[in-house]
């Protein structure tokens, strides 16, 4: 079974200091917990795959001797490059390149992590690719994270219809492509590792609140791919008055509660570590 629905590239463009500085990171306890399930040698390599501005390349970056930072977007790859160079972090190197497209020599790899962009790619010829790519033994490590207009909150769901209508008006819609989860139900990720030689090995998961100012919830939004800078363009100003004066109301201390929750899913490759 193939992954027909395509998204189109560049759709962070312009985004990538709005995502480097509004997504959520993922939380300490989760990055301990996954390098305990994996195990790193300690002198391996890791490939942090659709890497955004390395959200998972630079808090596991210490646990290996090199890390590959890959992304489709230089926008993004851009970022993560000056971010290391900041940081004396000389083991990250980046490669500007779709997870489709990636060249690396088999058993190159002790941990592969995709934050956030299973969804976005060809899941099966993805899955495929990394299982080449791992060390016998090696992990595979889907990560995600939930986003603040997908809670259940009254302040969440008056969000989720206020990006509606923005993307409607803006002529967004389409940029994400309409019905892209229904491969991922009928063909659940699991599945598709499984299919790909790879061994369940659990997911795990951890609650964090967080406490969103509106202002970073602004942020956050030009972090998305379907309203970017781009795309809110010269209404970027109505736009945030249009957020303060619905979301408003439901600030307390001029903030709203979100129960973030953070998520890995591992599989494994079979043979020994």
């Amino acid at each position: 079974m193939t992954d027909a629905v395509r998204f189109e590239p560049n759709l962070y463009r312009g985004a990538a200091g709005y995502y480097d500085r509004f997504r959520l990171p993922y939380p300490d306890v989760m990055i301990h917990d996954l390098v305990r399930q994996a195990a790193p040698s300690g002198d391996g390599c890791l490939l942090d795959l659709a890497c955004g501005t390395g959200q998972l390349a630079f808090p596991l970056r210490d646990w290996f001797a090199e890390v590959w930072a890959v992304d489709a977007e230089p926008d993004m790859t851009q970022v993560v490059s000056a971010k290391a160079t900041a940081v004396h972090a000389d083991h990250i190197l980046t490669v500007t390149a779709s997870a489709e497209e990636l060249h690396a020599e088999p058993g190159s790899f002790e941990l592969i992590v995709i934050g956030n962009a299973f969804h976005r790619l060809r899941r099966t010829v993805v899955a495929e690719l990394a299982h080449t790519w791992l060390k016998p033994g090696g992990c595979l490590a889907l990560c995600w994270s939930t986003s603040p207009w997908a809670g259940s909150k009254d302040w969440q769901q008056v969000l989720d219809s206020l990006l509606r209508r923005w993307q409607g008006a803006l002529g967004a819609a389409g940029r994400v492509p309409p019905g892209w989860d229904h491969a991922r139900q009928a063909n659940p990720d699991h599945v598709v590792l499984s299919r790909a030689g790879f061994e369940p090995v659990g997911r795990h998961e951890f609650s964090v609140e967080h406490r969103w100012t509106i202002r970073e919830l602004a942020g956050h939004i030009r972090s998305t791919s379907f309203l970017p800078p781009a795309v809110l363009a010269e209404h970027a100003a109505e736009f945030d008055a249009a957020l303060s004066a619905e979301l408003g109301p439901y600030t307390a201390d001029g903030r709203l509660t979100d129960p973030v929750s953070f998520a890995y899913e591992l599989a494994r490759r079979h043979g020994p570590a």
